[in-house]
Parts: C-alpha cells; sequence; structure tokens
C-alpha cells in the first residue's frame, strides 16, 4: 500500500523541520546568527492518466487526468538573511556589521571564509583575529604601546598613544558581498566560505557598493525569533503525528484486508 511509503516521507519531512527548528533555538545567543528554514517539494506522480489524454472510448480530452503523488522530499535549507539586533558591549574590537557584508578571514590553509561574527581579539603579537584565532583579511596590528582604539564606520582602525594627541591610522577593515548570499557553505564557528551558488566575493570599503557600516563596541544578536520558532516547533510536531495516523489506518486497512475469508 503506497499510503504507509508517502506517510513515511512526510514523517522524515517533520522530523528534518524539527531538527533545524532545534538547531535555530540552540543558536539563540550565537553572534550573528541568521535563522535556516527547512524547504520542500512533492516528489514525483504516477501517471495513471495524463491530463490531455484523448479518451479512447469517445475522443474526448481528459480535463483533469489521474496522478497519484509519492510524497515529499527536502528541497533546501535557506538562511533567512535578517539584521539581528546590535547589543552594545564596549568592547574596543567588537564590531557590528550595520547592513549588508561580510568581513574576511584567512583560515590555516590559506582559503578564504567569511563571517559576520565582529567578536575580535588580538593575539600576542597584536594581529587582530576572531574567537578562533583566524586573521582578519586585511591583516592589521596593534602596537604594544597603543592606549586606545577607535573604529570609524567605513572600518578606518585608528590607535592612540601616550603623548600624541592626533590618532595613527593602523589599517582599514574590508567587507565582502556576494551576489547571493545564500548560496555559501556553513562550515561552522560562525563561518561560510563561497561556492559556485553564491558567486565570487565582492569586496570593498564599508558603507560602499550597497555593503553595511561598521559600529564599533557593539555586536550583533542571532535573528532568531524564538516564538516563531516555538509556533513552527509545535507545527511539526502536529504534521509528523498525522503522518503517524495515515500510517497507522494504512495497517487497519491491510490487517482489515488480510483477514479476509
Amino acid at each position: 500500500m503506497r499510503a504507509l511509503s508517502i506517510a513515511a516521507t512526510g514523517m522524515a519531512a517533520q522530523q528534518m523541520r524539527v531538527e533545524v527548528i532545534s538547531n535555530n533555538l540552540a543558536n539563540m545567543s550565537t553572534t550573528g546568527y541568521n535563522a535556516r528554514r527547512a524547504e520542500f517539494s512533492d516528489l514525483h506522480y504516477q501517471q495513471y492518466a495524463r491530463p490531455g489524454t484523448v479518451n479512447a472510448s469517445d475522443g474526448t480530452v481528459l480535463p483533469t487526468g489521474v496522478q497519484l503523488g509519492l510524497g515529499v522530499r527536502p528541497a533546501a535549507v535557506s538562511v533567512q538573511l535578517s539584521q539581528g539586533t546590535l547589543s552594545q558591549t564596549g568592547g574596543d574590537l567588537d564590531l557590528a556589521i550595520e547592513g549588508a557584508g561580510y568581513l574576511e578571514v584567512t583560515m590555516p590553509n590559506g582559503q578564504a571564509a567569511y563571517t559576520r561574527d565582529g567578536g575580535l581579539k588580538r593575539t600576542g603579537d597584536g594581529l587582530i583575529v576572531t574567537s578562533e584565532g583566524y586573521p582578519v583579511a586585511p591583516e592589521i596590528t596593534i602596537p604594544a604601546d597603543a592606549q586606545r582604539l577607535s573604529i570609524n564606520a567605513e572600518g578606518e582602525v585608528y590607535a592612540y598613544f601616550a603623548g600624541q594627541p592626533d590618532a595613527q591610522l593602523l589599517g582599514q577593515f574590508t567587507l565582502s558581498g556576494f551576489t547571493n548570499p545564500k548560496g555559501l557553505e556553513a562550515i561552522g564557528s560562525n563561518l561560510f566560505v563561497e561556492t559556485d551558488a553564491s558567486g565570487p566575493a565582492l569586496q570593498s570599503t564599508p558603507g560602499v557598493d550597497g555593503l553595511g557600516t561598521v559600529r564599533q563596541g557593539y555586536l550583533e544578536a542571532s535573528s532568531v525569533d524564538a516564538v516563531r520558532e516555538i509556533s513552527e516547533l509545535i507545527e511539526a510536531q502536529r504534521g509528523y503525528e498525522l503522518n503517524s495516523k495515515v500510517i497507522s489506518a494504512a495497517d487497519q486497512m491491510l490487517a482489515a484486508t488480510s483477514q479476509v475469508r
């Protein structure tokens, strides 16, 4: 009975939806995290009579035909690109991107990765790195005798030194944009790498070419909406239960058939 396999695909789909929701809720406190949404599409259809087929008996055209769907399958888990709330921290190396764009970091293998997590740190040599220790590109080094840092909206990093009233420019952060940011591949640790779907990174100055600006002393909170996630969790749970009831009903029908004398 096809109802068993069709309902099983529905249960698997709702289980995957719950897994995506659980990951969103687990990352409610992750800096710069964007919620994911599971998307589905219907499977192939078994054609008993195609729409538009000519009826052999009288020559009329079937207006709808008979097409039996075979279930559902996962189509995508897409990122919902939305700005998270900016939370003030006061940290001189805490940066929030207000608008579109990603900071570029250099992985140990030399590959470029991208992040919206602006909770930056400095190494013992003064190099600005991410929380995982990956240097931000272009590399900027803070002198050991710098007393204070100032980063403006365009990403320019200035350092103040004792006995010098004027700040010294150390470098400038750039932002990277993508034609299709949803096509980026997540690799964990708040990092993404480009793919053929995302297109190549387009680097520019913050505030230019449609990119956002930088705000020092702030971090971007997760964009997860807990109320929405809970309501979708309830909906997914009910969908799972309904599909399980279909399996139970199909099992009872098969049991009745097997008892026919």
